[in-house]
């Protein structure tokens, strides 16, 4: 039984070792070199309940994550956030994402933004077709803005308003 419910401390060894997996092994994640527990507490103390991060359990162990964070720190962007997902490689393909992302937008109603932003990779078919079925809609490209794995990528922008 898969239950999606707000992360604790004690998640964040497992959202760590998710997030690194993503880092290593995909274009999903700009960062290039693994993330350590302690930034990865400092990213967390860093959300709250105007941001929250959601993990997906599954049989007792954490198999995917997903955060609203701030789009910018300037405060005419206070109605807008960043929604991020990630799940473990063995459990991709099983729903898991899709049931994270659809909470992660239903937090984000709760607390009342207005607009929701995706950032996705050119090669994140999965993650591209997930934010689309999800209700964002492409609105912008940025041509070739990262470098990983010795090529550069482009990263579609996405929206979703919320009311």
């Amino acid at each position: 039984m898969l239950t999606i419910r707000p992360a604790r401390d004690s998640d964040l060894p497992a959202v760590t070792d998710i997030f690194n997996e993503a880092i290593l092994t995909t274009t999903a994640v700009f960062y290039t070199e693994p993330r350590t527990l302690d930034e990865q507490t400092r990213w967390f103390s860093a959300h709250g309940p105007r941001h929250p991060v959601l993990v997906a359990e599954l049989d007792g162990a954490v198999v995917g994550w997903a955060a609203l964070t701030a789009w910018s720190d300037r405060q005419a962007y206070d109605g807008t956030a960043e929604t991020t997902f990630y799940v473990k490689s063995e459990h991709r393909g099983r729903g898991i994402g899709r049931r994270l992302k659809q909470a992660i937008v239903d937090e984000a109603r709760r607390i009342g933004f207005h607009t929701l932003i995706a950032r996705v990779a050119e090669e994140s078919s999965a993650s591209l077709y997930l934010n689309e079925s999800a209700g964002f809609r492409h609105v912008g490209t940025l041509k070739e803005v990262g470098r990983k794995f010795g090529k550069l990528l482009d990263v579609h922008i996405l929206q979703l308003m919320l009311d």
